[in-house]
């Protein structure tokens, strides 16, 4: 360390004044990062009509998948039309456990009708053999809240052929 002598005639050293000048430094960048991050905040974007439905349509789909392997026909029929549960109703085969996946793929609005083409894979546990089957299908949905009104293509619900 190479001491300095200041006009006082007081010794000081070079690292002492570096350290208090990176110090000080630090602070002022930390203040100023502090003052632009909270004048910079970004406006939120209000959640479009099409947005909510859409969640709302995979929402439902989950909750079908999922009243469907509790065997719950209450909430199938409760989140179905008329026409939509007697559709799942007529489907359903007796199975002792399943394992049902869905993802969602396509999303269609027209007026107040919902299409989602969902891709299912599954596997279904019948007299002791594990049976697996996957196929597409479109959810119908219809109504406020949305309802499953009609299954097209391969249903789901109606198991492995």
């Amino acid at each position: 360390m190479c001491p300095v002598k200041s006009k006082n005639g007081e010794m000081m050293k070079l690292d002492l004044l570096r350290n208090r000048m990176i110090s000080s430094t630090v602070v002022l960048i930390f203040f100023a990062g502090l003052f632009l991050a909270a004048c910079g905040k970004k406006e939120v974007k209000p959640v479009s009509p099409v947005s909510k439905l859409t969640e709302e349509a995979f929402q439902l789909a989950d909750t079908l998948r999922k009243a469907y392997l509790k065997n719950d026909r209450e909430s199938l029929e409760r989140n179905s039309t008329q026409d939509g549960y007697r559709q799942i109703a007529e489907s359903i085969k007796r199975f002792e456990s399943a394992d049902l996946l869905f993802t969602p793929t396509w999303v269609e609005i027209q007026d107040s009708t919902v299409k989602l083409t969902i891709s299912w894979k599954g596997t279904w546990v019948i007299g002791g053999k594990a049976v697996e089957d996957r196929g597409s299908a479109i959810f119908v949905l219809e109504g406020k809240p949305l309802k499953l009104a009609q299954i097209q293509r391969s249903s789901p619900f109606a198991g492995p052929e």
